[in-house]
This record gives structure tokens, sequence and C-alpha cells, in this order.
């Protein structure tokens, strides 16, 4: 491996944790990338992760001691562009083993400019988040640590920025991308259902898991309000995942309300809380989030347990839900809500991610308990 120099990864608590350098690397600025830092557990999936709208200003460090073994292809990426500020591994594979990956995750962030550090304790910088709680992080050259331990003070924090920029600014259809793995079979020609997708920062695989079961979908900017979803006619609209603080989403609060009861609904992660919130329910930040592809989830209407795969900092807090919305699903770890429904709305909303990506695929079903609704909403 060529030798590329150190790094370091400076923490808002004074926590410094050194390695070296992976990806792009733009000294003249003096740090390259700034951000909240996040852990995620899976064992596999670092491309999905990487183009994940979710991670969206945050520095992601794997647990998995290896990264690169399989490579990186561009059929599994999960949007058009590498979304974390920056990557922290322990072990980096500069020669990848696949038939279908063989540009390394270094050339990949390379590609991005996107700044990365390698050979680092990701057990240590692991455990002290779970035990301080996420904190804003600064990737430097080595002889920049002092400086950002003082600029790190004066960084917006995550919760105060607005990531509405994530999601599409325009009108767009899904003609069946390249497929994801796990994403078996042939794009059904779209004849079916059509389903609005509110696009806040969604990855791939929903569309594509809406195609394989033959719908018509159409993704809509953030920002689109209910009278102009329903102008559309669609069969059914689903709120997706996206980055951020779910009390900023105000406006898609509001465009959840005027659905609520005309058209069948799904929420997905931050789609899940803005229904939420529609709702009557709060929001909270979580000490350190939940993010992997193991995390244990209860249904409380057929006591199935499934393992999810998770991207997320906040939950919501159930206090305040109005008559009719119930807790559908709770986290086994620590009692959070996974999950709602109503007694009279047509809806599925989960905080968990049905469509994997990375992750197992126990909750695909769950696209078809949204198309059932649809279904019985048109006959």
């Amino acid at each position: 491996m060529t030798e590329r120099g150190e790094a370091c990864l400076v923490l808002e608590d004074g926590g410094v944790f050194r390695g070296r350098r992976m990806g792009h690397f733009d000294s003249s600025s003096g740090d390259t990338a700034w951000g909240e830092v996040v852990f995620n557990t899976s064992m596999t999936g670092y491309q999905e992760m990487l183009t994940d709208p979710s991670y969206a200003g945050q520095i992601l460090v794997l647990t998995y001691p290896l990264v690169g073994n399989y490579g990186v292809t561009p059929a599994i990426d999960e949007s058009a562009q590498i979304q974390v500020r920056g990557l922290v591994v322990r072990g980096e594979c500069d020669s990848p083993s696949h038939p279908l990956g063989g540009m390394t995750v270094d050339h990949y962030l390379q590609s991005g400019a996107v700044p990365g550090m390698a050979g680092v304790d990701t057990r240590a910088i692991t455990r002290r988040i779970r035990d301080r709680g996420v904190m804003q992080g600064l990737i430097v050259d080595p002889q920049e640590v002092e400086r950002a331990k003082a600029r790190l003070a004066d960084l917006p924090v995550y919760e105060s920025q607005d990531f509405i920029e994530v999601g599409t600014r325009e009108v767009y259809g899904w003609d069946g991308a390249p497929s994801g793995v796990g994403d078996t079979g042939p794009v059904a020609d779209g004849s079916g259902h059509h389903i609005v997708v509110l696009d806040e920062g969604l990855k791939y695989n929903i569309l594509r898991m809406l195609r394989r079961r033959g719908c018509r979908v159409t993704a809509v900017p953030p920002g689109t309000d209910a009278g102009e979803v329903l102008a559309m006619q669609p069969d059914g609209v689903l709120l997706s995942p996206g980055p951020g603080d779910p009390q900023l989403r105000d406006r898609q609060v509001a465009t959840a309300e005027g659905l609520l009861g005309r058209v069948p609904l799904m929420g997905i992660c931050l789609g899940h809380q803005v229904i939420g919130r529609a709702l009557g329910a709060g929001t909270f930040k979580l000490k350190f989030g939940h993010r992997g592809g193991n995390h244990p989830v209860k249904d409380l209407v057929t006591g199935r347990v499934a393992i999810t795969a998770q991207n997320h900092g906040y939950a919501l807090d159930p206090d305040g839900l109005r008559a009719g919305a119930q807790v559908s699903h709770v986290n086994l770890h620590d009692g959070t809500v996974e999950g709602l429904t109503h007694s009279a709305y047509p809806l599925v909303s989960i905080q968990y991610h049905s469509e994997a990506s990375p992750g197992p695929l126990d909750n695909a079903e769950l696209f078809d308990r949204f198309l059932d609704l649809v279904r019985e909403g048109v006959s």
C-alpha cells in the first residue's frame, strides 16, 4: 500500500484519533471534513452507507474491522453521489476481490472528493460515542490538531442544520436503474398503481422495491404540498427517509396532515417521524442513534420480532399522539417507537428501513402491506 501520510480525527470533547489518509485530501484548506461523528455496526454494505443521503452532514465510523474487500460497483449506489462528509475505518483493503467491484474504497472516495482515514482505533471511537453521545468532529492534518479543537466550538451543531437540499429539486420518474444486491428479477413495466414519493433524501432501493411490485413511481421535491401531490392522482404516497432533525420539517408535516385519510400513506425513517408529528407526537434526539443491520423490532399486533436495518439519530415521543394513532412496533433494545398505525387512516409508518440496503431483507413485506392498503383504496 502506498504511504499517504497521517491524518487525525479530532472530537469536540478533545479526543484525538490518529490514522493514515484515505480518499481526497486538500491540505491547502487546513482541514478537510467536519460533521457529526456517528458509527454503524453493519458488517457489509459500506458503499450503500456512503451513498445514503441520511448520512449528509456526518462523518461515518465503521465498526467492522475490514472495509473494501469486495470493492465498489456503481450498481449498488443508493444515490447519485457519496453523501458522508468523511469516512473512518480500521482496516482498508486495497486489493478487492469481486467480479463486479474493481474500484477500491480509497479511489471511490477520491472520485467524490471525500476524505477518509484508515488504521484508526474505531472501537475506541465507538466506545467514546456510546458513553458520551454523538459529537462534532474534524478530520485534519496532524499539525492542525490544536487549531481544530478551538474551531470545533464555533461550528454549527448538527441539529441546527437544514439538509432539505439533499432531497430532489425536480419531479422525476423511476424507470428501473441498475439492481442492487438482493434485488432480483426483472423490473416490472410500471403500469400498476401510481405511487408518489416525497423525496427528502431517499435511497434508490425504495424505488426499486416499488417498481419490482409493478408500481408507476413519481418522486417529487420535499417542499411539495398536499394539494400538488393529490393533483398528481396518486394511488398511494410514500414519505421517504432523509437527514436532519425532524423538528425542522414543518412544511413536510403540513403536507402529511393534508394527506392523512385522503390517500394511503407509507412513512420510512424521517418520513415516519414526519407522519408522527402530523399525528401529534413529538421527537427527541437519541444519545448515539441506531445505525446498523441487527436491531430487533417487535410488531405489537402479530408478536413477530424482525431483525431490521436502521440509520437514524432521532425518535418519536408517543405521548402526544392523537386519538386513533397507535404505536405498532417497538425497538427491543431501548423500547423506542419503531412503527405507527391508525384506526381510521390507511397507514404504514416505520422507523427502520424496509428497503434495507444495507441490511437484512426481512421487512420487504411492508411494501406489500402498504400496497394492500392501496388496492383497498382503489377497489
